[in-house]
């Protein structure tokens, strides 16, 4: 049974504070993989590491999302020393153009994510929501930085023309049920010594979740208010886009443009994006149409 419980006011993220409900918060993405679904890996590219660096600081992230392995459907996993020789050099260089910038590292690991945080990660964006390494939890609270907790199923792979999806997953009413599953992941954290307010909550649009039930999710998103916890989305680029527009990844921007202010309207906190600069624009319009003025 879900028990609801009032959202923390604010959160803060290294040295950012984040006003839950005043708007939308765009969460930058920094692929630092060669085979990143979304064509904009920059692993073993120094020069591709500083212009995509560049180009997401210039465009006003509240928080820049760094990775080096890739999650896509059917990716192979990689060995902690191969991620962490692709995620501490993109830490720097994002330190390198902005001291302030709040970073959160996207990994399983739990030694990639101490090793990130020495290096200057401030928060843990683990899309296997801490239960994939024993360590990771403990590590969480006992760092005390923010943690994304991510709904996924383990589920069949295939790799379509446009992109890597899961198929055969069932689910009854998606939204009720991932807002279900989602109090075992938050108990967890919990017992841990992670402090609610540390918490935000990623429903894991296309992780374990066929193309339509990824539809049907972003749609019964409001669901989720209920959890207690901020509400992070990605829907960026992904492939249920895909399916509905018959474009590659590079040519998405419209459907994620439609996505993301969707997500806005049913309630997300913050959104995860590949092209921050457009999303930030869209989502001034949205915040002005979907939220109380303060």
């Amino acid at each position: 049974m879900l028990v609801q419980v009032e959202k923390a006011a604010s959160l803060r993220i290294g040295t950012r504070e984040f006003a839950w409900g005043t708007r939308t918060y765009v969460m930058g993405v920094l692929n630092a993989t060669p085979d990143s679904f979304s064509g904009d890996g920059v692993a073993a590219d120094p020069q591709a590491l500083e212009r995509r660096v560049r180009e997401l600081v210039d465009e006003g992230p509240d928080v820049i999302d760094i990775g080096g392995e890739s999650t896509r459907p059917g990716a192979a996993p990689v060995d902690a020393a191969t991620e962490l020789a692709r995620v501490l050099p993109a830490i720097e260089a994002v330190r390198s153009h902005d001291l302030e910038m709040p970073i959160s590292i996207d990994t399983r690991k739990a030694v990639v994510a101490e090793r990130a945080i020495v290096a200057g990660a401030d928060a843990i964006n683990d899309v296997s929501g801490l239960r994939d390494d024993p360590v990771m939890a403990e590590l969480a609270a006992g760092t005390g930085v923010p943690v994304v907790l991510m709904h996924s199923r383990r589920a069949r792979a295939v790799t379509t023309e446009l992109g890597g999806q899961y198929r055969g997953v069932r689910y009854g009413d998606v939204a009720a049920d991932v807002a279900r599953e989602s109090q075992e992941l938050v108990d967890a954290a919990l017992e841990a010594g992670i402090a609610q307010q540390a918490l935000i909550f990623d429903p894991g649009i296309g992780f374990g979740k066929t193309p339509a039930q990824n539809v049907e999710l972003l749609r019964g998103l409001d669901k989720l208010r209920g959890i207690g916890l901020p509400l992070l989305v990605g829907v960026s680029r992904k492939s249920f886009i895909g399916e509905l527009t018959g474009r590659p990844p590079e040519e998405r921007l419209e459907g994620s443009l439609a996505a993301a202010v969707v997500a806005v309207a049913k309630g997300a906190d913050m959104v995860r994006v590949h092209d921050v600069g457009a999303t930030r624009r869209a989502l001034a319009v949205a915040d002005a149409l979907f939220r109380k003025p303060a």
